[in-house]
């Protein structure tokens, strides 16, 4: 005790740099993070966990001179400190925290610099202030400088494992088997801290990493026959009803159900779409299960049928596997493949990816006439981007299917006066409040779309499927939306219903027209349009079902782990019964938690073993 008394002594630089980190990475998890606690052993974890990673990052500084210690003291604490911010700028609007993979998508990040700029504060400068104040007193040498010996720097270091273990000790108790849940970045954040997250997150990549070298043929077995016990009959009415059509997919930037059938400010704000759901198949139970990967991820789900990455985006991190995707197989039975989408080829890592995936061909924006005039936010405006598709889709061989990805409903949802055609909402919440006219333009643009398309004598021979992509509002403005929903507050249960985005499946001619209840998602699209068509899914891997099967089961598994049945909603290891939103007994929820992981892992497998290559298509 006395030797580490003495260390300190020598070393109240050393101390002190450590002691601003440890508080400065505890009050962003209040202010800025809001981790919240439950009880006092939660709030202890919480407060001590920053305390070991900031004794080993600062400790580095031991291996270098005396002269040049506090120096890089200094530059270390910044170091910390811009991964602090980093994920301060992240949380702001995924309300997540950044993953390695993320980090390594530097090709997205000349596109994301509007949105970036958008999360900025001024008020964000208080996180250097307690860098200045070392600077000052470094200059002023305040704090003389020592010599250290080897046994001085093991004593450092064995202090930041053994703060470390202690943290771990109790974090494990009071929630137990707590690093088996890599997917559930909140919970080993608020257990572990936020700089030990991302040393873990970093091994969990590795090991992802990995299980493709060691995985082999075999392993695709038990995969198979898990798929196939899932497979449910298509409709024998809709079976085949639109073969030889040709297909158009509408990915929906950021379009959440709450605004269907709504009004703001006694405006209707998606009037079209809600007029086309009353001549067309519509899901109102249909959830996102996208992840960091946002619309990439619900690219991958639809064609695939399955899940993306708990963290990171597949795009990336997976382009290169063998994939037995709905392009390729569309292919195979005569189809043009391909994807309409105004913006960058190399962004989410598309051009690649989609040659993985089957796509004949990618329309990006060196497809389109893009200009100032047309432009705003993330690039051309949906009406001139739907406009100008018109003729690319006439150049294609029929059949075909095409995937549309729209651009203008996407944060910070900006739109420019001449534009708007509802005003905005008035809260505390200023995305929340242009969110609104965003997507009403939205909708506009998918009408003009489609009489367009009866214009050009495209439309009586298509089927058309419309989906959200994923949310386009954050936990982090629920204010705004418990005031916009009439709520007195958005609860665990609430956001995992607000996770629900609309699914029409249009199909001209069609007077059967119907709202399912049947709880689904994004996964399911792909075994859907296949049995449309009149191609067996049965023998294909895939984890969602036929939307339209009659045994289909109303159940759909959220990449974070949470799940929804008819009857109930787990999420944050919270059972609530469906029909009221209220916390019920666990066991309700219990018969669903293995079959819900079971999907996840399966998929899992399939993905990081890049295991399709083992599977015959023939």
């Amino acid at each position: 005790m006395g030797t580490l008394k003495a260390v300190f002594s020598r070393f109240k630089f050393f101390g002190l740099v450590v002691f601003f980190l440890w508080i400065k990475t505890y009050l962003l998890y209040k202010v800025a993070f809001k981790i919240d606690t439950v009880n006092i052993l939660q709030e202890i974890i919480l407060m001590i966990n920053p305390l070991s990673s900031a004794v080993f990052i600062i400790g580095i500084s031991l291996f270098f001179s005396e002269k040049r210690r506090q120096v890089i003291m200094i530059v270390l604490s910044f170091l910390a400190t811009l991964v602090l911010y980093f994920n301060m700028i992240y949380f702001r609007f995924f309300s997540d925290f950044i993953t390695w993979p993320v980090l390594f998508q530097t090709s997205n990040a000349k596109d994301v610099g509007g949105s970036i700029t958008e999360l900025m504060n001024v008020a964000d400068l208080v996180l250097v202030a307690d860098l200045l104040i070392l600077i000052i007193l470094y200059v002023k040498k305040k704090f003389p400088l020592h010599q250290k010996s080897k046994k001085e720097t093991g004593i450092i270091f064995s202090l930041a494992l053994l703060l470390f273990i202690v943290n771990l000790g109790i974090a494990q108790a009071e929630r137990p088997q707590l690093l088996t849940r890599s997917f559930d970045r909140d919970l080993l954040v608020k257990n572990i801290g936020l700089l030990n997250y991302h040393i873990y997150d970093a091994y969990i990549q590795s090991q992802s990493k990995a299980q493709r070298v060691f995985a082999d043929s075999s392993d695709i077995i038990d995969v198979k026959n898990y798929t196939a016990a899932k497979y449910k009959k298509p409709n024998p009415e809709l079976f085949g009803i639109a073969e030889g059509k040709n297909i158009i997919v509408i990915s929906l930037e950021s379009l959440q159900s709450f605004v269907i059938n709504s009004e703001v400010n006694g405006q209707e704000i998606t009037p079209f779409l809600n007029q086309l759901i009353n001549e067309s198949y519509y899901f109102d139970n249909f959830y996102h299960q996208t992840e960091q990967g946002k619309t990439s991820d619900s690219e991958f789900l639809v064609a695939n049928s399955m899940f993306g990455r708990d963290s990171g985006a597949v795009f990336f991190t997976h382009a290169g596997n063998e994939y037995h995707a709905l392009p390729e197989i569309l292919n195979g039975n005569g189809y043009f493949t391909s994807v309409m989408h105004p913006n960058n080829k190399s962004f989410w890592n598309r051009d690649m990816m989609y040659q993985s995936l089957g796509y004949n061909q990618f329309f990006d924006i060196t497809s389109f006439d893009v200009n100032e005039e047309n432009s705003v936010g993330w690039g051309l405006k949906d009406v001139d981007f739907f406009q100008q598709s018109i003729d690319l889709l006439k150049s294609q061989p029929e059949p075909y299917y095409t995937k549309f990805i729209t651009l203008t409903n996407h944060f910070p949802f900006e739109l420019e006066e001449e534009d708007r055609m509802i005003e905005e909402y008035n809260s505390n919440s200023r995305t929340l409040n242009r969110y609104f006219p965003t997507v009403r333009y939205m909708d506009h643009a998918v009408e003009l779309f489609f009489e367009q398309l009866k214009e050009e004598g495209l439309y009586e021979d298509s089927i058309f499927i419309l989906y959200g992509d994923h949310y386009g509002i954050s936990e982090n403005h629920n204010k705004a939306m418990s005031m916009y929903l009439n709520k007195t507050e958005i609860t665990p249960f609430d956001s995992v219903q607000l996770q629900r985005v609309p699914m029409i499946i249009h199909i001209p001619g069609q007077t059967n027209h119907k709202v399912f209840d049947t709880v689904s998602g994004q996964i399911d699209v792909k075994p859907t349009i296949m049995h449309l068509l009149g191609i067996e899914a049965k023998q294909d891997i895939q984890f969602g079902t036929d939307l339209f099967s009659p045994d289909r089961r109303s159940f759909v598994v959220l990449r974070d782990g949470s799940f929804v049945t008819d009857k109930y909603v787990f999420t944050n290891n919270t059972c609530y019964d469906k029909s009221t939103g209220s916390e019920i007994e666990s066991n309700h929820c219990e018969p669903y938690i293995s079959k819900a992981t079971q999907d996840l892992e399966y998929s899992d497998k399939v993905l990081y073993g890049d295991l399709l290559r083992y599977y015959p298509t023939e």
